[in-house]
């Protein structure tokens, strides 16, 4: 996993959007995170900057001072909340999505209250350690550009 710049972000590499809203994990991040097949994971606003969102476990979000809404009402996203259900708190959008086969997959009405459509190229990025950055925008991604040895994961188009 290259480091883009000297003391910046570690890229995993690029994830391009699904016609279904498909995401594929790089296989390294979800070893990194901890993800597991079939389990329940959140997806938070990215930052002002990059944009996109993170995803993580409810466990690791709720420590976190983005995860204060997670923590005061964990049922709503953890247990209630449908896979790719936008649930807005405060001015954030927070979100669910379950781990399959390596990817999930988030409606693309979902991905949209992200900035994020089909077929684009989000930037799968080490975030706080608390949750995997998919990013869309910014300086990181304009870094990213100029490494084409990152690796590009996406589900295979059909008739392919």
């Amino acid at each position: 996993m290259p480091q883009l710049v000297k003391g910046g972000k570690h890229a995993f590499g690029w994830s391009v959007v699904g016609a279904r809203g498909e995401i594929v994990l790089p296989p390294d991040a979800v070893k990194e995170y901890g993800f597991r097949e079939s389990e329940r994971l959140v997806l938070v606003p990215g930052s002002r900057t990059s944009g996109g969102f993170g995803l993580g476990q409810p466990a690791a979000l709720a420590e976190s001072p983005i995860g204060a809404g997670l923590a005061a009402h964990p049922e709503r996203f953890v247990d209630r909340a449908k896979a790719g259900e936008i649930i807005e708190q405060g001015s954030r959008l927070f979100g669910r999505a379950e781990l399959r086969r390596g990817r999930i997959e988030v409606p693309t009405k979902a991905l949209e209250a992200y900035g994020i459509h089909a077929g684009d190229r989000l930037l799968v990025i080490r975030g706080s350690g608390r949750a995997l950055g998919f990013a869309v925008r910014g300086p990181i991604v304009e870094e990213a550009k100029r490494h084409p040895e990152l690796e590009v994961f996406g589900v295979p188009q059909e008739g392919r």
